[in-house]
């Protein structure tokens, strides 16, 4: 757990500038007058190694950017990447490691609820940014209780919310079941889709279950969903357990006019392909992200962009694996802040850059979504597209939605 996972901090002599940056404050953490150092850790291996992809994808953009730009005004960045597992504890040991010995910047992308409220206070306390965490829970954009914590995805409550509008509107008389991740990522999502269907959770609602991250299967939590009558099932899993719910709704024959799945469920390589795509088909979600398979972008300059990186600096790895999108979109946004500190890369400016991102575009963001943030708003998402699995890919339907 404590091997460095990949660097991306690659001399490329030839790519030097002339003129040395200025150097940086002796007192600056991560930073010299070559190098922007930064941390996080990922699950690459255990339950939730199939998100792995997400950290390699960060890696491979920050490789990109030292080799073809020679870094960030001047500076190579070197994103120092360890396995945690997905199990808090190891967060807690890895993060102390990189903040306490490896002596990083800023902690980024760190992925999953649990493993994230695990070293929230403690970055916080240390002023240390805690920046672009690959999770949706709405406590991350609490720039008042937590200042040096912003969220690298939608607010599951947002989600949430959406989704309830959408039973709503197509299945107002739904029996709704829902198997729920026992922890702030199940319990956030929840609210917000109780939130969304309003005076009527009550009724339409008939069952919840929950699961433990440690648990083998979620076998008996599925046969007791299927045993209430309903008819519609929102499935708030992460990893295997997303594989396991999708396989076991068609294992046990339960005939579902919807089934719901949030956006950590789309990856067709990683959780839809071990589930069964027949099992699959019919899924819906949401997303602010374009989608590799979608022949609507097979023209689109964006598009082309992500693709060559991927045949550049991923090759083998599957492009319709969305977890290559979420890694390369907030290395993007990382950049960015990087790019606007200038020679300031104090702690408290890169804040000040984030909180300051205005309309900005990703090339891979669905059309109508821009990213813009402010001092009292650390939401980086905040408007979603619906999209249905049809066994191959996912189609969007409908208009965008904003919170």
């Amino acid at each position: 757990m404590r091997t460095v996972i990949a660097s991306v901090a690659i001399v490329w002599a030839t790519l030097m500038v002339a003129v040395p940056p200025i150097a940086a404050r002796a007192d600056t953490p991560g930073v010299t007058a070559t190098e922007i150092r930064l941390g996080q850790t990922m699950p690459y291996s255990g339950n939730g190694s199939a998100y792995g992809l997400v950290g390699k994808a960060m890696i491979a953009y920050f490789e990109k950017i030292n080799k073809e730009q020679g870094g960030i005004n001047g500076r190579k960045v070197n994103l120092i990447s360890l396995d945690d597992s997905f199990s808090p504890p190891k967060t807690v040991e890895a993060t102390r490691k990189l903040v306490e010995q490896d002596n990083v910047l800023a902690i980024f992308g760190t992925i999953g609820t649990a493993p994230n409220t695990a070293i929230h206070r403690y970055l916080n306390s240390k002023k240390v940014p805690h920046l672009l965490v690959t999770t949706g829970a709405t406590k991350w954009a609490d720039p008042k209780a937590f200042p040096y914590t912003t969220p690298g995805m939608a607010s599951y409550q947002t989600e949430g919310q959406i989704y309830a509008r959408y039973l709503l509107q197509k299945s107002p008389n739904a029996r709704i079941a829902i198997l729920m991740q026992n922890d702030d990522f199940g319990r956030d999502y929840l609210e917000g889709f109780k939130q969304g269907l309003g005076a009527k959770a009550a009724s339409m609602i008939v069952a919840t279950q929950t699961y433990e991250l440690t648990d083998p299967t979620i076998d008996s939590q599925m046969a007791a969903l299927k045993a209430s009558g309903a008819d519609a099932f929102f499935s708030i899993t992460l990893g295997k357990f997303s594989s396991q719910s999708i396989k076991r709704v068609k294992d046990l024959g339960w005939q579902l006019q919807d089934f719901l799945v949030p956006t950590s469920s789309v990856s067709i390589k990683g959780i839809l392909t071990p589930a069964g795509l027949d099992a699959a088909t019919g899924l819906v979600t949401s997303s602010w992200t374009k989608n590799v398979a979608d022949p609507t972008w097979a023209n689109d300059p964006g598009m082309a962009t992500f693709l060559a990186f991927l045949k550049e600096y991923m090759a083998g790895v599957d492009p319709n694996d969305s977890s290559t999108i979420t890694g390369y979109n907030s290395a993007v946004i990382m950049a960015e802040i990087l790019k606007r500190c200038g020679d300031d890369l104090s702690r408290d400016n890169l804040m000040k850059q984030y909180a300051s991102i205005k309309n900005f575009k990703l090339d891979m963001l669905l059309p109508g979504i821009e990213i813009t943030v402010g001092p009292d708003d650390f939401r980086t998402y905040k408007t979603l597209q619906m999209m249905r699995f049809d066994g191959q890919r996912w189609n969007l339907f409908g208009a965008p939605i904003t919170e």
